[in-house]
């Protein structure tokens, strides 16, 4: 066994000794299917901590002829499957991290000499009896092991694209070209590679001829394709977890859920993982980065930029077209790329069904509001810092204070949002109320008795506030809006919910650019 040829399997079996593993070794059962075919290529991009490095890690212990993994896979999925012991244990593999390498090289060129020496030294070593000129290329000696042998190899790539994202490499093209043609030369139309599976946070760059790794069928967060299951957790998986570990599934799916794959949505895993563990909700997953990482991005503020945060922080999605995108973090010409990007790195999730972005859970929802308070978006800083003040207006049914400081809200929202008809006030009313989201789920357009409450806010379970239903009017009054509730018996709509409701008309007059506000309340049985 090597550092970078045929690697043990321990780090495997460190994860499914871990206290939480779920099984996705059905990801084997894929990836066998692809095994002497041309789609043999796959390039695999999530955000930091979903999952890529225990991916690999299993891809080698099972694919690696150097172990004797039986064992650890029997208790799992994949031993069911006919291809099992096919495959098991039956290539060499070549697992590499470019991270690391990045470290300890000065520049491209030398990477690229450490590694080729290193893996030529280890090749050396295992096959004693194949003459491998030294002064040849790695491609050359795989060449020539390959030949002699037939036994192909499985390449395992991780942060494939440290590249593209390291401040000393990701301005320097000349360096990134050297890259891709090292990559391409190792890889593209040669027999001994049986399976060549490279993971990071970045889709392939595009870049002219070089982006021509175009033997790679990629996955990414705008589309993981079969893929999707093996990106994060499944509701059936959190499910299972929390019925364990004892923690409100609601909460769970709240805080975490939201990625919007082709297939599902899936949970953030390593905050599923450390919920469970430490039995408290927190925002796990963004205590791994800086807010640094979301503000730099944010504050480029491209035309329309500004915008488009505003309506995702309102609970909004937005559309984008991401083909403009050219997979790096330096070179943005529109606001869609730099949201693209946010997509990659986990702050946005994307329906590529609806070409639509927004933000997925409350994790999340957090490290905007806490970027935004320190970029001083004051529209949007104001707004959030009075909004448990306007929660607190509400249930104590201060209507004149409510109406007050929704007419503060509009103020500082009139220069970046339209605000002349009710869609728009409804999205300052999320914005308004964004604190709200502590203690309750927001639902626009919630079907109610014989039409659609414009806001609703169901109280979670751990909530002792009551019910609020929000009617919205221009130029109609406050009363109009309550009469509405009444005459379309929207409070139908909140179903199996019992207690205290709280109806809520608001109304903005254009002409006088005032708002008013009548709050009642009533008992649903």
């Amino acid at each position: 066994m090597g550092i970078y040829l045929n690697p043990g399997n321990e780090l495997f079996q460190k994860t499914i000794h871990s206290e939480i593993y779920i099984d996705k070794t059905m990801l084997l059962k894929h990836t066998n299917e692809l095994l002497g075919t041309r789609e043999n290529f796959l390039a695999v991009s999530r955000p930091r901590r979903f999952g890529k490095t225990t991916a690999l890690d299993m891809l080698n212990a099972y694919y690696g002829r150097a172990n004797d993994s039986r064992d650890l896979f029997l208790p799992y999925q994949i031993a069911k499957e006919s291809s099992f012991g096919k495959y098991l244990n039956q290539f060499d593999v070549i697992q590499l991290n470019v991270r690391n390498l990045i470290t300890e090289s000065e520049n491209m060129r030398e990477l690229i000499s450490y590694l080729e020496n290193d893996v030529k030294a280890e090749l050396k070593e295992a096959f004693p009896d194949i003459p491998l000129q030294e002064k040849r290329s790695l491609a050359y000696c795989l060449e020539r092991i390959y030949a002699s042998t037939k036994v192909p190899f499985v390449f395992l790539i991780d942060e494939w694209d440290a590249v593209f994202r390291v401040n000393a490499l990701k301005n320097n093209l000349e360096e990134q070209a050297k890259y891709l043609d090292f990559l391409r030369n190792l890889l593209k139309d040669r027999a001994y590679v049986a399976l060549a599976y490279m993971t990071g946070i970045l889709p392939i760059k595009k870049y002219g001829e070089h982006s021509a790794l175009n033997m790679f069928v990629e996955y990414s967060m705008t589309n993981q394709g079969e893929l999707s299951e093996f990106t994060g957790f499944t509701e059936g998986e959190v499910r299972d977890l929390c019925e364990k570990y004892e923690m409100s599934y609601s909460e769970m799916k709240r805080w975490y859920d939201g990625y919007q794959l082709t297939k599902l949505s899936v949970y953030n895993p390593r905050s599923v993982v450390m919920a469970m563990t430490r039995h408290t909700y927190d925002s796990y997953w963004t205590k791994t980065e800086t807010y640094e990482a979301l503000k730099v991005y944010i504050e480029m503020n491209m035309d329309g930029l500004r915008d488009a945060i505003v309506e995702l922080m309102a609970g909004n999605k937005v559309e984008i077209d991401t083909n403009s995108f050219l997979n790096d973090m330096v070179t943005f010409s529109t606001k869609d790329d730099v949201l693209t990007l946010l997509i990659h790195l986990g702050y946005l999730t994307y329906d590529f069904r609806t070409g639509e972005v927004w933000i997925p859970n409350q994790e999340i929802m957090g490290e905007f509001a806490t970027t935004l308070k320190i970029l001083g978006w004051s529209e949007v800083a104001e707004a959030l810092r009075k909004s448990n003040e306007l929660l607190r207006a509400t249930l104590q049914k201060d209507s004149e204070q409510v109406a007050k400081m929704l007419e503060d809200i509009h103020q500082s929202e009139t220069s970046i949002m339209a605000y002349n008809d009710e869609n728009a006030l409804a999205s300052v009313i999320s914005i308004a109320y964004y604190m709200a989201r502590r203690d309750y789920d927001l639902v626009r357009e919630l079907p109610s008795g014989k039409g659609f409450a414009d806001v609703c806010f169901l109280p979670k379970k751990s909530s002792s506030n009551p019910a609020m239903i929000v009617e919205l009017k221009v130029d109609q009054g406050a009363e109009a809006a309550i009469a509405q509730i009444k005459e379309r018996n929207y409070v139908e709509g909140l179903r199996s919910y019992q207690g205290k409701v709280l109806l809520v008309g608001i109304s903005y007059d254009r002409k006088s650019k005032r708002h008013s506000c009548q709050i009642e309340e009533i008992e649903k049985r």
